[in-house]
């Protein structure tokens, strides 16, 4: 189902979070979340992906398509903290699956 939206969608937001992700480097801990959670490192990062997968999990059996939504909004921002914290980025993750494009899981796993 595809929804309209009462305001144009940014199709650039993944890479101006980006921006915004990697600015956070420099930030204080004590004055931004995501610079929290780079300062604690990995593992917390990926405690914070399973918990945010979870969540997106018990919402996609729900009825409440807003609720799963916000909790895949979530599951996103917080792998690209990761994809951040690697030194990663969305265009990785879009190049990726650009060359995935058009190919069958079978011809994949043949190679």
């Amino acid at each position: 189902m595809i929804v309209e939206t009462p305001f144009p969608v940014d199709q650039e937001i993944l890479f101006r979070l980006a921006k915004v992700l990697e600015d956070r480097k420099n930030a204080d801990p004590e004055n931004s979340y995501v610079a929290k959670l780079y300062s604690k490192g990995l593992d917390s990062i990926l405690k914070k992906i399973g918990e945010e997968a979870t969540e997106t999990i018990l919402a996609a059996k729900g009825e409440d398509l807003q609720a799963l939504t916000h909790e895949v909004a979530d599951l996103w921002f917080h792998t690209l903290v990761l994809l951040s914290f690697r030194g990663l980025g969305p265009q990785d993750v879009l190049l990726e699956l650009s060359k995935r494009f058009g190919i069958s899981g079978k011809l994949k796993n043949a190679n």
